[in-house]
């Protein structure tokens, strides 16, 4: 184990939520989100939201995932700088690694 946590990798699609200056996110694979969620549910604070690291190409940053119910998965916020940074556009498959 590293020093940052527990790994887990995966290739998601970034979505932009519908409201109004939608935030843009990842969702986890529901399989991965299960076992996360099993594993780490009592490290969970408020709304699902559990501490992780993430990395997308070169940018590493400290964050959060939310589990949504509605989805029943958890779901990673993709701040403006990192998708600048990353180039990363909606719909368009990405390489995401997180630490818990």
């Amino acid at each position: 184990m590293s020093s940052k946590g527990i790994p887990y990798r995966f290739t998601a699609s970034p979505w932009q939520y519908s409201g109004p200056n939608g935030w843009h996110f990842v969702s986890l694979p529901k399989k991965m989100a299960r076992e996360i969620r099993k594993s780490f549910r009592s490290e969970e604070e408020g709304w699902g939201r559990l501490s992780v690291t993430a990395q997308i190409g070169e940018s590493e940053w400290k964050t959060a995932i939310w589990f949504d119910t509605k989805q029943d998965t958890y779901l990673l916020p993709l701040k403006a700088g990192i998708r600048k940074k990353e180039n990363l556009s909606v719909q368009e498959s990405v390489e995401i690694s997180l630490w818990i």
